[in-house]
């Protein structure tokens, strides 16, 4: 089981379900260029977290912002992702002495434990674990021919890192584990609702993609909000709240007399309280490339 995954959340919601179309521009993608009355710009990206080889070559609008950007900034700075897939391990276990049995219904325990077992997961190796680390794995199994190191901010990392450009992340990597912050009742309502089903994957992996290309950030935010539509606190802790929380850091960047290229996953730009509509109704023109 690996803890790589959980730093992107988001990952999971964009590669497993499917959402509706909604109507965008022709030929525009998920990047766009925002700037204020005095002409000051920021480069935004909308990220697929995971991709697949055949998903290559991105479209050439993303490497236009990488070229006419000083800076490439992720959702979390890389410098802070291996000492936080330490704390990951460590919270994401139950102390010596505890386990799952003892923070969920009977009922819950009995149906997971089935669950993993048909995975090949003995129950004493999946009960040492809290239930929003067992979503993490969960929905990670579900992502097998995908990769994060064919994801869009790996492929712009390496190019940042291949021309010395400077890289930087909105939040920490302890602030993007949304998931442990969760109460017992909340991480067992989360890890239950993940057994629901919810479309075909490789078909609605085809239908995001497709989305994701023709810059169709309401179908995008749509599938993000529709997974959680069972639990719609999670919905506003993975996308509204941190967005809120990213705005003032993007307006830094916009004041700053450079030029910034930001890349977070696509679901977090439509809706009306996602990025573009919170950069707008700050008084930012926003232009879809």
């Amino acid at each position: 089981m690996s803890a790589k995954t959980f730093f992107s959340p988001l990952i999971f919601v964009l590669a497993l379900t499917g959402f509706m179309s909604s109507g965008v521009a022709r030929g525009a993608v998920c990047v766009w260029k925002v700037s204020d009355s005095n002409g000051r710009t920021l480069y935004l990206g909308g990220s697929v977290h995971v991709l697949r080889g055949t998903d290559y070559p991105l479209p050439a609008a993303y490497n236009r912002a990488f070229d006419a950007s000083t800076h490439l900034v992720l959702e979390v700075d890389p410098k802070e992702l291996p000492a936080s897939f330490a704390h990951f391990s460590k919270t994401a276990e139950y102390p010596k002495g505890d386990n799952l049995k003892n923070h969920v219904d009977p009922r819950t325990y009995d149906y997971v434990c089935k669950v993993f077992k048909l995975m090949g997961i003995p129950e004493e190796k999946c009960s040492r674990y809290r239930p929003w680390a067992l979503v993490t794995f969960l929905q990670s199994a579900g992502l097998r021919g995908l990769s994060l190191d064919l994801g869009v901010e790996e492929f712009m990392l390496r190019r940042a890192r291949a021309n010395s450009k400077p890289v930087s992340g909105l939040e920490s990597a302890r602030e993007s584990m949304v998931f442990s912050a969760l109460t017992d009742r909340q991480s067992e309502a989360l890890l239950l609702i993940t057994f629901i089903p919810r479309g075909e994957g490789k078909e609605a992996f085809s239908h995001m993609i497709d989305s994701w290309r023709h810059g169709d950030t309401e179908a995008l935010t749509y599938a993000a909000q529709a997974e959680y539509r069972d639990f719609p606190a999670m919905s506003e802790r993975i996308l509204g709240a941190r967005n809120r929380k990213w705005i003032p850091k993007m307006e830094g960047y916009i004041h700053s007399g450079q030029t910034y290229f930001v890349i977070v996953g696509a679901a977090h730009m439509g809706g009306p309280e996602g990025v573009l509509a919170l950069l707008k109704g700050h008084g930012y023109k926003i232009e879809q490339l």
